[in-house]
């Protein structure tokens, strides 16, 4: 736990800064591939999945560990060889576990999070799951296994090869040459997050191409065909939180509706979007039909508003960052209550970016038991040991976040409520 807080807190503000400059890039060359509150909900997102994974809120059915030791035919030594092997058996691992996620109902609910983005740039590199709390697929690791390699090569370079994947998620780049027949390239994952006809459920691949090629799901990027990014069955929120589980619950509303009982029971392992008959004529869901004529997620929002986001994900990503470089002084089970304050707050704020009114009831939900805990402990996990005015500065924002959301609730949300005659309370 506390030797990953200490990698992220050297690895996020680099993911931070290069979607930083890759927003400045666009703007610079009349390109701009990002949207405001899209940009905010990928990189709240980000936060949400390195918490998660900080806190090891995940478990494997078969470790690895155990794997090695159990079907081993030979004992290797830690050479750079041996990180080679690592490396492609990773990459081969992640290629299979890839696949399924796309082609198997269940599986798909952990993945959607990272499709959900109708842009595409670094930022939505970041969209990435905390809905997997199980991890299933540990036997695809089989061929390192056989190979003897040990276990602390495998989470060595497990972290390098997901941050490898992040370059790739960008506009910017065309093809590449001759890499286009190696590696995954920017063109390649274009394809694979878009949904034309012609791109849906290909390139897999997360370094290495060859897997697509040689397994039947590669696809090249087509000059007359310009990819639309997004998932078929939108998400319409900004709610990272959210967008994590919206399939898993349209999965559990279907098993619930239908008055098949084999359908209940199959559509977990069905091909992703599969839903019973009966369900799909009395309860119908929203799939975009047209691909290139569809509206983007998109509420208004006043240019205010944009700012104060900024300003709370400014403040969130502060703490965050004091969370990662502090685990060990903040322990257990603190860590956890710290956890669930930082959900809380992306909750928050992401549904006042989505001009839900409940935003307010959970910023005040959300601060209350942030005060409590101070009250309680008379600092906020240690800080006031490093930061004279830490505390109190923990305070400040706690007070002035209640106030201004109050604001933009009372004159921006509700006062087009009582424009529209329109009000949609969603939890």
């Amino acid at each position: 736990m506390e030797l990953y807080g200490k990698i992220l807190l050297i690895a996020s503000p680099i993911f931070l800064l290069a979607v930083l400059l890759e927003k400045l890039y666009g703007w610079y060359v009349g390109k701009d591939t990002y949207r405001n509150m899209d940009m905010i909900s990928s990189l709240s997102s980000g936060v949400t999945n390195t918490v998660k994974d900080v806190l090891g809120l995940s478990v494997s059915i078969i470790t690895y560990g155990w794997l090695v030791s159990k079907v081993a035919l030979f004992q290797i030594e830690s050479t750079v060889f041996t990180v080679v092997v690592a490396f492609i058996a990773l990459d081969f691992s992640g290629y299979w576990v890839h696949r399924i996620a796309h082609q198997v109902n269940f599986f798909w609910n952990k993945h959607a999070i990272h499709h959900s983005s109708e842009d595409f740039n670094l930022a939505c590199a970041l969209r990435q799951s905390i809905s997997s709390f199980v991890n299933l697929f540990t036997f695809f690791l089989l061929p390192a296994a056989l190979l003897g390699v040990p276990a602390q090569i495998i989470t060595i370079v497990a972290p390098i090869h997901l941050f490898a994947q992040f370059w790739y998620h960008t506009q910017h780049i065309g093809k590449m040459g001759f890499l286009e027949k190696i590696i995954v390239t920017p063109s390649h994952h274009r394809v694979h997050h878009a949904i034309n006809s012609e791109y849906l459920d290909r390139n897999h691949g997360q370094i290495f191409i060859i897997w697509d090629k040689l397994f039947g799901t590669f696809q090249e990027e087509l000059p007359n065909v310009p990819p639309v990014y997004g998932i078929t069955r939108p998400a319409d929120t900004w709610n990272p939180i959210k967008i994590n589980f919206l399939h898993l619950w349209l999965l559990i509303k279907d098993a619930w509706h239908t008055n098949n009982i084999w359908d209940k029971f199959r559509i977990w392992f069905m091909p992703t979007g599969w839903r019973p008959a009966d369900v799909v004529e009395r309860y119908p869901v929203k799939k975009i039909d047209d691909i290139y004529h569809y509206q983007k997620y998109e509420p208004q929002s006043s240019p205010l508003l944009n700012a104060w986001i900024w300003v709370q994900f400014s403040c969130i990503t502060a703490l965050v960052f004091y969370f990662y470089g502090n685990l060990g002084t903040i322990g257990l089970p603190n860590a956890f209550i710290y956890g669930g304050f930082v959900f809380l707050s992306i909750y928050s704020y992401s549904e006042l970016m989505d001009r839900n009114p409940l935003s307010l009831a959970w910023e005040i939900v959300k601060n209350s038991l942030a005060s409590w805990f101070i009250y309680q402990t008379n600092d906020w996990f240690g800080i006031s040991s490093i930061f004279a005015w830490g505390k109190e500065l923990v305070i400040g924002y706690l007070i002035i976040s209640t106030f201004i959301t109050a604001y933009f609730v009372v004159f921006e949300v509700l006062k087009d409520v009582k424009a529209t005659g329109k009000l949609a309370l969603r939890l």
